[in-house]
């Protein structure tokens, strides 16, 4: 009996294995699929670096901003936020490269210029800090940012 059962299963599994190689049964209609949403990675790695500076993880901020100029060169968000992760690292060799690049992409905006008299307050070089300080505020409608930032350097 145990031989009769035995031949009876490979039997059954010989008959699925060459039923399952069978392409009779698949439907042939054509269909149209869903393409996926293409994800820009940039701005993914951009609001991941947003989120990581906020929460003052600024090594994380650093690698975040820094992929997203690399997918994305001309990302004024990517290399000003990577210009702060430098500054807040204390990296300011980087730092003064990602922002001749975002001069570069961006142009000498105000806040842009506020930024850079801020990371010289940082360096401790007031003189040059204030200047930037004062070329932003000049251009600023609401210079209140760079009037706090001017506070800084006078406490110092």
């Amino acid at each position: 009996m145990r031989h009769r059962s035995f031949s009876a299963m490979a039997a059954l599994a010989a008959v699925l294995m060459v039923g399952g190689c069978t392409t009779d049964n698949v439907d042939k209609t054509k269909t149209t699929s869903i393409q996926p949403v293409a994800k820009d990675v940039s701005t993914s790695d951009l609001a991941q670096g947003k989120a990581q500076f906020r929460e003052a993880n600024y090594g994380l901020a650093e690698q975040h901003f820094r992929k997203a100029v690399e997918l994305k060169a001309d990302s004024a968000e990517g290399w000003m936020g990577l210009a702060a992760s430098y500054d807040e690292l204390g990296r300011f060799d980087f730092a003064d490269r990602a922002y001749d690049q975002l001069l570069k992409v961006a142009g000498r905006k105000p806040q842009i210029v506020n930024n850079m008299g801020y990371s010289q307050l940082l360096r401790g070089n007031k003189k040059k800090a204030r200047a930037l300080l004062m070329e932003a505020r000049a251009g600023m409608a609401d210079p209140s940012v760079i009037n706090a930032n001017l506070a800084l350097l006078n406490k110092g």
